[in-house]
C-alpha cells in the first residue's frame, strides 16, 4: 500500500512539473511576442543604473504627478482616464517607479528613501520641476506623505485618492501567512502561472472603459503580464511596515495642503473596516493646517470609477484652499 502511494504521489509530482515547465515555456514565448508592442511611452532616464519611465502630458503653471497603487502594472494606461481630466488644463507626470510600467525591475530591497531618492531624480531628469501636486493612491500615500515630510518644500499640495495612512500599515503589520501569500504570488508570476487567471492580473474594468483604444487595451495587458508581481512589487509589499514607520516616527506634514478621497463601496459602507478607514482620515486630517475629506461613493481604483469627481474636487480645493493661501515658510 505504501508503495503504491508513493508511484502515485511521484507521477503527481513529475505531472505537475511536467505542467510548471509548460507553462513557464508558453510564458517565455508569450513575453516574447507581446515585447513586440511595448515601445516605451514616456520618458526613460537613467536612475541608480536603472531605467525609470516619466510620462508627462500638458501644459500649466502646476505639475500633478500621479502616483500608481501597489501591482498596478501599467500606470499610463490605467490611470489614463483621470490624468486626461487635468491634462486638458494642467501639466500631469505619470510617475511609474520601478518595477512598474516601462520601467526597468530594480530589484532592490524598496525603502522608503530609495523610492523617493529615485522619484524625485526620475521627475527632474524628465523635465519635471518642483513645487508638485501629488497624486497618490493606495500604497503610494506613504511615499507621498514621506515626501512632504523630508522635502516640504517641493510638494504644494496631496490629492490623496484612497490612499493607505502610513499608521494603517504600523497598526496592521503583515503576518506569517500574509508574508508567504506575496512571496508564493511572486514565484507563480515567475513561471507564468498568472497567465491562467487574466482578471487577476489586468483590471477587467480598464478593458471596458472608453478612454483607452483597442490598440492601447492591448499594450496594457502586455505590460501587465510582463510586470505583474515582479521582485520590485513584492519588496514593496514585505517593506512596508518598515517605510510606514519611518514616517509615523517624523512630525505630520502640517503645512502641506491633503485633500482625502475615500472611497466607500455601497456594499461596505456599514463595514468596521470602512469605519475605522474613514476614523483614520479624519484623525489625520485634524493635524494638518488645510485638510478636507470627501467621500466617493466607489470601489478602491475609484479613479477609473469617477474621474470628472476626483477632478472638480482638486481643482476646487486647489482654488479655494490652496492658491488663495500664503503658506508658511
Amino acid at each position: 500500500m505504501k508503495k503504491t502511494f508513493k508511484k502515485i504521489m511521484m507521477y503527481l509530482v513529475a505531472i505537475l512539473m511536467l505542467g510548471l515547465g509548460v507553462i513557464f515555456i508558453n510564458h517565455q514565448y508569450q513575453l516574447n511576442k507581446e515585447s513586440k508592442l511595448l515601445d516605451s511611452k514616456g520618458t526613460l532616464v537613467e536612475v541608480d543604473h536603472q531605467k525609470i519611465n516619466v510620462y508627462t502630458e500638458g501644459d500649466g503653471q502646476d505639475t500633478y504627478v500621479f502616483m500608481a497603487g501597489s501591482g498596478i502594472s501599467a500606470p499610463i494606461y490605467e490611470m489614463k482616464g483621470l490624468y486626461s481630466k487635468f491634462s486638458q488644463e494642467q501639466k500631469i507626470a505619470v510617475i511609474e517607479r520601478a518595477g512598474y510600467g516601462y520601467s526597468d525591475v530594480s530589484k532592490d530591497e524598496r525603502d522608503i528613501d530609495t523610492m523617493l531618492a529615485q522619484t524625485r531624480e526620475a521627475l527632474l531628469k524628465s523635465g519635471n520641476k518642483p513645487p508638485y501636486i501629488l497624486v497618490p493612491h493606495s500604497i503610494s500615500g506613504v511615499e507621498a506623505i514621506y515626501w512632504a515630510q523630508k522635502y516640504p518644500e517641493e510638494i504644494k499640495a496631496i490629492i490623496a485618492l484612497d490612499i493607505s495612512l502610513p499608521s494603517q500599515y504600523v497598526e496592521h503589520k503583515m503576518g506569517v501567512v500574509d508574508v508567504w501569500t506575496v512571496k508564493g504570488m511572486n514565484l507563480l508570476t515567475k513561471l507564468g502561472v498568472h497567465r491562467l487567471t487574466p482578471s487577476q492580473v489586468y483590471n477587467p474594468e480598464v478593458m471596458k472603459q472608453s478612454f483607452l483604444t483597442e490598440e492601447e487595451k492591448e499594450i496594457y495587458k502586455a505590460l501587465s503580464y510582463k510586470q505583474t508581481f515582479n521582485d520590485d512589487m513584492k519588496n514593496e509589499l514585505l517593506h512596508v511596515y518598515e517605510n510606514s514607520l519611518k514616517s509615523e516616527e517624523l512630525p505630520k506634514p502640517k503645512d502641506t495642503p491633503i485633500l482625502l478621497i475615500d472611497a466607500i463601496a455601497e456594499q461596505d459602507k456599514d463595514s468596521k473596516f470602512t469605519k475605522y478607514h474613514s476614523q483614520k482620515y479624519a484623525e489625520f486630517a485634524e493635524q494638518i493646517n488645510i485638510a478636507d475629506v470627501k467621500e466617493l461613493s466607489g470601489t478602491h481604483s475609484i479613479y477609473l470609477y469617477k474621474p470628472d469627481e476626483i477632478y472638480h474636487l482638486a481643482i476646487e480645493f486647489m482654488k479655494t484652499k490652496v492658491d488663495n493661501t500664503e503658506r508658511p515658510r
